[in-house]
């Protein structure tokens, strides 16, 4: 048991020995509601807490007041006997359940005598109760709703009558408009035994009750840490699965996000429901994704907000982690079934899945294992539980109920020791919790910052690994992996060394990239490999070479199906996507989205075209969209033909004799389907192969597509194209005399700023080697400026393995213009003066 669940046991029978429970029949004789209850002041108490937390002494439920204080908080120890004038009628005290019917009754009298100290005793007697709550509002119960209906306040009924109306005309059919029965019809596939929609309308009638507020707060306080204790040491759902109906119940509760709750009782919430075994929290998802929007983004909402709350009324350092902060760490994995229930609930494609390359795996131990490091290097995905059970991933989401981007916790973000969330996630993720296994709730920023700590280390390694067999063996050491190239033919010298590598020692790919240019000088600290990256893409994405096709109206490179190229060079430009993404270089690419999705194991689809081929996509669109006549108006057949980059005709049959197969109403969504199948898979499947094999060998141990979504990825290969100068001029950095203020930095950010699109990436290029922000925008690049002599005629050069522009101090801004776009416009290359 660990050390907040045992205070919090102590302070509840400190509690009952100093307070009682409530209850005025009580017969626990550690409790001081017991008629034989000798009263003790504070500090024996105190003591004597401790004594029955050691022996596991009896705990009473909790049975609150009856009385309300002014300002509306019930007062504890005011019980009410039989005697009392306003509680004749009936005391309640055989109610151990609830059902919607029973509530009723009890809100009737309540209503009719003015009081609702009655309802406050049962609420706080079953809503702290786990055996009671687990029974309650149970679709086997006989609910009538008609007493309720009779309870509830005529402009109540009245705003109910209008809603039902307004579902008639628009044809809602959310699960929130639809009636008791219709909606546990929704409900009954998830196999609960709740009435979901009886505890909907109890809580809407319950929470406009200001003491019967403050009893569920106080009930939930009671109810969480037995709840906690019996889901980790019992194993209670295994024996009941309908425990689980106890956090079905709470979290319909809509005013969880409320401060009442936010201190006490939602953070022991959530300790308990991270408790709950995987196959439990797959049926929560699958509940909750049945969900209509407002209802789960509630959800969503009430689970942030605890997060955030718990993150700013703390304070965090690299001695006390968030990933150590209780609160956090559950309410994040009970965001997690929410987001699960956010993609279940939304449109998905688990089918369509590339092939995964399958890996020749030795039976001999690596070298790693010899020296004991196999836990950091493992191979092999990670697979989250949850995920495994449900059986769906975040890739195989089109769209979401909620966007990804809502999910993202940047209080979160902002105070997440990545380093040490690094180490959790790959040494210690048995024994400590990692961000990295939740990975939407961080930004894309912080995952790059996990996946640099992982590169990194891979490459401090693999340069280890070298040196310890270049004793062994005799040799000269080689710790990185060097390009040596020739910049008029660049393609063919990186071809071969990158081929030869690939098959004498892929491991090599792994080392960090040191490139040379032939005849030139120039230190590759970053700046060198920026440039060869660049070049190497212009020359390859050069329609003269034909290994790609270029659409003007969407300004994307798609694969050419009649390349005469050999598969080695498509592999080549793979090894270079994965190679910047290892060496965190942005590269200027331009693909659709959904190469980046095959890369990540999905299968291109008729929705994919719409950014890759969005002409073709239209077309079929209104193919399918077509109310008349297909066959006889449209006349196509299962045959398909398209001219290739040559000119020459293409002819395809989808299916077998598919000249002599029409295309009808009936069979137009198989004829979709197979077309696209075709353009995006089929035709180009011999270049992407090959280009996929070459990105896996540098990526395939990464917890790159743990961590990523396609987008994200896209992100780290070409970078921002929003260019935000006035977040670079923020965060730049001067030296060698100038400062923010000395006059000609005011006259070089009024020159660059006046710059247009297409000058500032010129700029960007010749300052950092690249024309695209890094992940997080211009904001994370920390450009440096340096002082360089006084007035002259000189250009301004840089250092773009530091992002450093060396200015002379011009004597005017008309000639720090003049001589900077000369700079930037014409600069190529090292030595550039």
């Amino acid at each position: 048991m660990n050390r907040a669940t045992a205070k919090l046991l102590i302070e509840r029978y400190f509690r009952q020995l100093t307070e009682g429970c409530g209850n005025g029949n009580c017969t626990n004789e550690f409790c001081a509601s017991c008629c034989d209850f000798q009263p003790l002041d504070n500090n024996s108490a105190a003591a004597k807490a401790l004594e029955l937390f050691k022996i596991n002494a009896k705990l009473c439920d909790y049975h609150p007041s009856i009385t309300a204080s002014a300002d509306g908080r019930t007062q504890e120890g005011s019980e009410m006997s039989d005697k009392d004038p306003g509680f004749t009628k009936e005391d309640f005290s055989e109610v151990h359940h609830l059902t919607e019917n029973t509530v009723c009754t009890i809100l009737g009298f309540c209503e009719e005598e003015g009081d609702y100290s009655a309802l406050v005793r049962v609420i706080g007697r079953v809503f702290s109760n786990a055996e009671a709550l687990m029974k309650s509002f149970r679709k086997d119960e006989s609910n009538s709703t008609d007493n309720l209906e009779s309870c509830k306040p005529a402009d109540m009924k009245k705003d109910e009558k209008q809603s039902e109306r307004s579902s008639e005309k628009t044809g809602a059919s959310s699960a929130a408009s639809l009636p008791g029965e219709a909606l546990n019809e929704v409900f009954d596939a998830c196999e609960v035994t709740v009435d979901i929609g009886a505890v909907r309308r109890v809580y809407d009638r319950l929470l406009s009750i200001d003491q019967l507020q403050v009893a569920l707060v106080n009930a939930l306080i009671y109810l969480t840490p037995n709840v906690e204790l019996d889901l980790e040491y019992l194993d209670v759902y295994e024996t009941n699965p309908d425990y689980l109906n106890i956090f079905i119940i709470v979290m319909e509760n809509s005013n969880l996000h409320s401060p009442e709750y936010l201190e006490v009782a939602l953070p022991q919430f959530c300790k308990a429901m991270s408790k709950l075994p995987v196959t439990a929290l797959a049926r929560l998802t699958k509940l909750w994704s049945k969900y209509d929007l407002p209802h789960i983004r509630r959800m969503m909402e009430t689970f942030q907000q605890l997060i955030t709350f718990t993150v700013v009324s703390n304070e965090y350092d690299g001695e006390n982690l968030v990933n150590d902060d209780e609160t956090v760490v559950a309410a994040t994995q009970c965001l997690q079934v929410v987001f699960f229930a956010s993609i279940l609930g939304g449109d998905v494609d688990v089918e369509h899945n590339e092939e995964d390359e399958e890996d020749s795996d030795s039976d001999e131990l690596t070298l790693h294992e010899l020296l004991g490091e196999e836990r950091l290097y493992k191979k092999g995905p990670r697979i989250n539980p949850l995920e495994k059970e449900l059986g769906v991933r975040p890739m195989d989401s089109i769209k979401p109920l909620i966007p990804f981007e809502d999910f993202i916790n940047e209080s979160l973000n902002d105070v997440i020791e990545m380093d040490k969330d690094f180490t959790f996630f790959k040494v210690n993720a048995e024994t400590k919790f990692s961000f990295q296994t939740c990975p939407f709730i961080l930004s894309v920023i912080t995952k790059n910052q996990g996946l640099y700590y992982d590169n990194r280390i891979r490459m401090y390694s693999e340069r280890r690994l070298t040196a310890l067999f270049s004793m062994v063996q005799g040799q000269q050491p080689n710790p990185y992996l060097k390009l040596k190239v020739r910049r008029d033919h660049i393609i063919d010298d990186a071809l071969v060394r990158l081929e030869m590598i690939s098959m004498e020692n892929p491991s090599d790919l792994k080392k960090q990239l040191y490139v040379e240019f032939e005849g030139e000088q120039g230190v590759d600290e970053g700046g060198v490999s920026k440039e060869f990256f660049q070049l190497v893409l212009e020359e390859i994405f050069n329609p003269d070479i034909g290994m790609f096709t270029y659409e003007n109206d969407t300004k994307l490179f798609w694969f050419n199906s009649s390349s005469l190229e050999t598969e080695a060079q498509y592999t080549l430009i793979g090894i270079v996507l994965g190679l910047a993404i290892y060496n965190n270089c942005i590269l200027d690419v331009h693909f659709p989205m959904v190469v980046y999705r095959k890369l990540m194991g999905k299968k291109g689809t008729y929705l994919d075209l719409s950014d890759s081929h969005p002409v073709l996509y239209q077309s079929l669109k209104g193919v399918l969209e077509y109310m008349g006549n297909v066959e006889e108006d449209m006349m196509m057949t299962f045959q398909i033909s398209h001219t290739d980059l040559f000119g020459n005709p293409v002819i395809h049959d989808l299916k077998e004799q598919g000249d002599q197969i029409p295309v009808t109403k009936e069979n137009r969504q198989e004829f979709v389907d197979l077309y696209a199948d075709y353009i995006l898979n089929k035709s180009v499947e011999r270049q992407f192969k090959a280009f996929k094999k070459g990105f896996l060998m540098v990526t395939n141990e990464s917890p790159l597509k743990y961590l990523f979504r396609p987008e994200e990825v896209e992100l780290l290969i070409c970078g921002s194209r929003k260019l935000d100068f006035e977040a670079l001029e923020k965060t730049t950095e001067y030296d060698g005399g100038y400062s923010k203020d000395s006059q000609v930095i005011k006259d070089f950010w009024e020159v660059v700023h006046s710059f247009g699109e297409d000058q500032k990436k010129l700029f960007l290029q010749f300052t950092t080697g690249s024309d695209r922000a890094p992940v997080g925008g211009l904001g994370k690049l920390k450009m440096i400026i340096a002082k360089n002599g006084s007035d002259t005629d000189r250009l301004p050069t840089s250092h773009t393995c530091f992002n450093a522009l060396l200015l002379p101090e011009y004597s005017s801004k008309e000639k720090l213009r003049e001589r900077l776009l000369k700079a930037i416009t014409y600069a190529k290359g090292f030595g550039m003066l």
